[in-house]
């Protein structure tokens, strides 16, 4: 039994389809088709269901579909483990990625992953989140680029990197001149918006009405793109991802305000298949990626100012990470951030663009000024014994003693010299 048989029957098996495996195979569709039923006769069991359009697996196809995925996937982590052993990447990774992350970014980075393993392949596909799941989950692809990824039962989310989102509008615009802007302030505002469907349009109108802000949304898209047209012609303002429109400020067609007093961000993550052995390609390839988002952010170019707790009225609310987003419900914010925990956290650097809390130097003082105060009062306290003393001490005591007083005290009595 040929290991390339396997290969084809897994092929045919994922794409649903003889003559597209046969394809990726470099073989005619009838080589493929006669691999199969070499497979059928060795093992004395049918494999397919051809009777049925599209064709179906049976239930001894399905225990032979996975055991020969599991060996092809060992095999091929074999062969890029030993070719690694001379310092050389060797193999093909398929990026299945949605349309925002791959025009903008992965272009480079594909040149520079190339120039550094030239004996590397790879495959960037762009489709909508519900197909890069779908690719990833049936191994068309061996990596997905997407936004807010969730993990599940099949896939495994890696938290790549998180965008801050920024107001876009036309130069021509009143909130151009802004330096920043509320979320209270686009009450009223023409937007332009994404479609009711995606989880970005979610985590939008959730912020949008924690700041009880009305937005007339005048049109809906499916993708980045078309809604920076419809911006760049002054049909309405949007919610974006900074990183998105850094060519369209940088040409003067778009500007970008920061908004004040609510962490508003996009997360994106690579997810791949559950339990599958990543290639050596796919290892260095998301290397390379978490590479490039920590020169990123050490860079800080084109980021907005993120404002500190004691610069904005009111309290900064954190932004949700993914699913289905219930308005009002404070706990359902906290399950709400549950998955993202699953999510493989450890394997992942801390994310540079998120800010700590850390008090003045000023507050430190008037910690220290509140803590020696305290422990004065701390110790009149102990030096009253009973009701009857504290009576008689308040009485010899005219005003209480000060806040910031001195912890020593000057005797009743002069003693004699």
């Amino acid at each position: 039994m040929h290991l390339k048989s396997l290969r084809v029957f897994c092929d045919v098996v994922r794409r649903r389809s003889f003559s597209r495996a046969a394809g990726e195979n470099s073989i005619s569709q009838s080589a493929a088709s006669q691999m199969v039923q070499q497979l059928e006769d060795r093992l004395g069991v049918k494999l397919i269901d051809r009777s049925k359009r599209p064709f179906v697996l049976t239930p001894e196809g399905e225990v032979f579909y996975e055991g020969c995925r599991s060996l092809i996937e060992r095999y091929a982590a074999l062969e890029e483990r030993v070719r690694s052993l001379h310092q050389e990447v060797d193999g093909r990774v398929t990026v299945a990625s949605i349309y925002s992350i791959g025009l903008h970014s992965m272009n480079q980075t594909i040149q520079k992953f190339l120039g550094r393993y030239p004996r590397a392949n790879v495959r960037l596909e762009y489709h909508h989140p519900d197909r890069v799941y779908e690719y990833v989950e049936q191994d068309i692809a061996d990596l997905g680029l997407v936004s807010y990824p969730r993990a599940s039962r099949t896939i495994e989310a890696l938290i790549w990197r998180e965008e801050p989102m920024v107001l876009v509008c036309a130069p021509g615009h009143p909130l151009a001149a802004r330096k920043r802007v509320a979320l209270s302030e686009l009450h009223g505002q023409k937007m332009v918006s994404f479609d009711r469907g995606l989880t970005i349009r979610r985590e939008v109108d959730r912020a949008l009405h924690q700041h009880r802000a009305e937005v007339r949304v005048v049109m809906e898209f499916d993708n980045i793109e078309t809604i920076k047209r419809a911006i760049e012609i002054d049909a309405g303002v949007g919610l974006l991802p900074l990183p998105t429109v850094r060519t369209e400020t940088r040409a003067g067609t778009l500007h970008a305000v920061p908004i004040s007093g609510y962490s508003l961000v996009r997360p994106i993550g690579i997810i791949h298949r559950r339990g599958k052995a990543l290639s050596q390609s796919a290892v260095r390839f998301i290397e390379l990626l978490r590479e490039e988002t920590l020169e990123e952010f050490s860079s800080g170019l084109d980021l907005p100012e993120i404002p500190r707790d004691h610069e904005v009225a009111g309290e900064l609310a954190p932004a949700p990470l993914e699913g289905d987003l219930p308005q009002d419900d404070a706990a359902a914010d906290d399950e709400l951030r549950g998955p993202a925990v699953a999510m493989a956290v450890d394997a992942v650097p801390a994310s540079p663009g998120v800010m700590n809390s850390v008090p003045t130097a000023a507050h430190q003082q008037r910690a220290k000024r509140r803590a020696a105060g305290g422990s004065a009062v701390a110790g009149e306290a102990e030096s009253v014994r009973s009701p009857k003393a504290a009576r008689r001490a308040a009485n010899k005591a005219p005003s209480p003693p000060s806040r910031h007083a001195s912890h020593s005290r000057r005797p009743s009595k002069k003693i004699p010299r």
